[in-house]
């Protein structure tokens, strides 16, 4: 890293922390509503994505934690934090052997209603976190990545909805976008793995 990178580091170190600090408490909030909304109506995707706010504020925090260090142990947070985003897909497909057991389709509006809010909350994220995703290296980097594929995925599980409710009533559209939120993780902590590391070997 360059002296002009270290200053950009230094001179956006707060306004990251703070932009870091909401994404936070925003992800552990809708946790909360996630969470119980998936358990009422039994939904795969909704525990998927609710598991990954309670991940992403773990991230955040993690994040914060590590701003001040150097680049050489932020990199090896990066890494750590590469572990950690594998722990929602692992949960999601604990859940979803559970429902090929009971094969019962969510309700329909819940879901949707719960994965709108959702993407709300993840898109605010990732704007707030836009500016900031090539600072700090890896850390900034998975939080952005995070946030990112969180919208993207809330959009899936509002499609499987629609779905559920229009052309295929069956436990299947909620299941399939479960899996494929967590093979998203899969890649994401595989993109956060690989920087950090790039990270570490840079720094002798």
């Amino acid at each position: 890293m360059s002296d002009q990178d270290d200053d950009v580091d230094l001179r956006d170190s707060k306004p990251l922390a703070r932009a870091i600090l909401f994404v936070a408490l925003a992800n552990l909030a809708y946790f909360g509503v996630e969470f119980t909304v998936a358990r009422l109506i039994g939904s795969v995707s909704l525990f998927a994505d609710s598991i990954d706010f309670l991940e992403d504020t773990s991230v955040n925090l993690l994040i914060l934690l590590g701003l001040g260090w150097s680049m050489r142990a932020r990199a090896g947070l990066g890494m750590a934090l590469a572990l950690v985003l594998l722990v929602p897909g692992l949960a999601t497909l604990w859940t979803a052997w559970a429902k090929f057991n009971v094969p019962i389709a969510p309700s329909p509006i819940p879901l949707s209603l719960a994965a709108l809010g959702a993407l709300a909350v993840n898109a605010t994220c990732a704007i707030v976190l836009t500016r900031f995703r090539h600072h700090q290296g890896s850390l900034t980097r998975a939080a952005y990545l995070s946030a990112r594929n969180d919208a993207v995925a809330n959009i899936a599980i509002i499609l499987a909805a629609v779905v559920t409710a229009t052309l295929w009533r069956s436990a299947w559209p909620d299941l399939i976008v479960g899996l494929a939120i967590a093979a998203m993780n899969a890649d994401a902590a595989r993109e956060i793995w690989e920087a950090a590391r790039a990270e570490h070997r840079a720094q002798g």
